[in-house]
């Protein structure tokens, strides 16, 4: 049930026109996402069973473009795949310059 959720995940991810890793970037280029599951974000239970959870996670997506048209695709993905999100944060960061 966990890999099915975050195929859901991954499957909306890589249609977008950047590369995409899970954990972990290797051979970054200008553009690209990383992103995984952390932890379970929520469950319904009943009957002593658990009968329905939530996975939680994130996408990180690193890019040197101001106003990158990315930022909207990954929500329209998303919202399109019925996956639930939010966004967090918004950074820039000095030393890598992303």
């Amino acid at each position: 049930m966990v890999h099915e959720l975050t195929e859901r995940v991954r499957l909306a991810l890589v249609s977008l026109p950047v590369d995409v890793f899970h954990y972990h970037a290797f051979k970054k280029k200008d553009r690209y996402i990383v992103w995984a599951e952390q932890a379970e974000g929520g469950s319904v239970e009943a009957d002593d069973r658990k009968q329905e959870f939530s996975i939680s996670g994130y996408i990180d997506f690193f890019t040197r473009e101001e106003n990158d048209p990315v930022v909207d695709m990954v929500s329209e993905r998303l919202k399109s795949a019925g996956i639930a999100f939010s966004l967090n944060s918004v950074q820039y960061e000095e030393e890598t310059r992303y």
